[in-house]
């Protein structure tokens, strides 16, 4: 036999968990299931949201069990959780007794009519907590000063270069007046050699 010190320990270390179940709802239990897979895993506030905006007839019921299964960890003076903070552990929806009806046929048959039950169960159980970040490390002080950094050299201020006088209208390249620029005197110059060559040839 197991000890009873041992069960208290695997009770604490156990994650705590409520249900609710719902029985002998008017569905079939295929079509529950296809409610029930969606919201398995999911958190409370995201199952609901699921359910809420569920095209399935069915995921009025389902919604129903869930908020049973929420209002039971409230409201249980043992507990005392928040439903907000809970993850929905197992959903899933058993077959329940099969009503069987008959409906008059063409000659004398009859059709039958099969009225399925079901019943949809919802487990919650604690989220999980996140463990807590470590506070970083405090930064080691510098054992050796750090030396100031050299500021940089002045730069000396560029040389500024004597600006030229323009030359005067009178004037010439040299800044005499009268005189003429050297361009106008080679071309003086060149002027008369070029009538001689043309004479020579004639």
């Amino acid at each position: 036999m197991v000890a009873p010190q041992e069960t208290r320990a695997r009770s604490a270390e156990s994650p705590r968990e409520v249900r609710a179940e719902a029985k002998w709802v008017r569905s079939s239990a295929r079509k529950a299931r296809l409610v029930t897979d969606q919201i398995r895993g999911r958190s409370v506030p995201e199952a609901r949201t699921i359910l809420a905006f569920s095209q399935r007839a069915i995921a009025r019921e389902v919604e129903k069990v869930l908020n049973s299964a929420v209002a039971n960890a409230e409201s249980r003076p043992d507990l005392l959780l928040n439903g907000d903070h809970m993850v929905v552990s197992a959903a899933y929806a058993d077959e329940g007794p099969t009503m069987k009806r008959w409906r008059a046929r063409a000659r004398g048959r009859v059709a039958r009519i099969h009225k399925r039950t079901c019943h949809i169960t919802v487990r919650l159980v604690e989220a999980p907590t996140a463990p807590a970040p470590l506070p970083p490390a405090p930064k080691a002080e510098a054992a050796v000063e750090e030396k100031p950094k050299p500021k940089p050299a002045a730069k000396k201020p560029a040389a500024k270069r004597p600006v030229r006088a323009k030359p005067g209208p009178g004037e010439g390249v040299s800044g005499e007046p009268g005189g003429s620029p050297a361009k106008s005197e080679g071309s003086k110059k060149t002027a008369p050699t070029t009538r001689k060559k043309k004479e020579t040839r004639t």
